[in-house]
């Protein structure tokens, strides 16, 4: 694997940990920046796309994965299940997780 290939994994590590935090520490609905965000990660595919390299988008997308999967087992393993559960949908917003 060459540096291109691991800077886009890289890339969409952290673009997948930024999305995940940034929707899941939501206390309102879903506002206008948050779709920013989300237009975010799809940028970072235009940007992997400049590259000539074939397969960069894959692995792209593999280390978004990664990064929002991440974020999610690493809140679990500081913060526990239930309020894991909590923030997934457990009928409580995350303002009254962290009070």
């Amino acid at each position: 694997m060459n540096t291109a290939a691991v800077g886009a994994v890289c890339f969409g590590i952290v673009v997948g940990w930024i999305i995940y935090r940034t929707l899941a520490r939501r206390a309102e609905a879903v506002a206008l920046s948050d779709i920013a965000t989300v237009l975010g990660a799809i940028g970072g595919a235009a940007v992997v796309g400049l590259f000539d390299e074939a397969g960069l988008f894959g692995l792209y997308a593999i280390g978004l994965a990664v990064g929002f999967f991440g974020y999610l087992l690493v809140f679990w393993r500081l913060n526990g299940a239930e309020k894991t559960a909590k923030i997934m949908g457990g009928g409580q917003s995350p303002v009254e997780i962290d009070e």
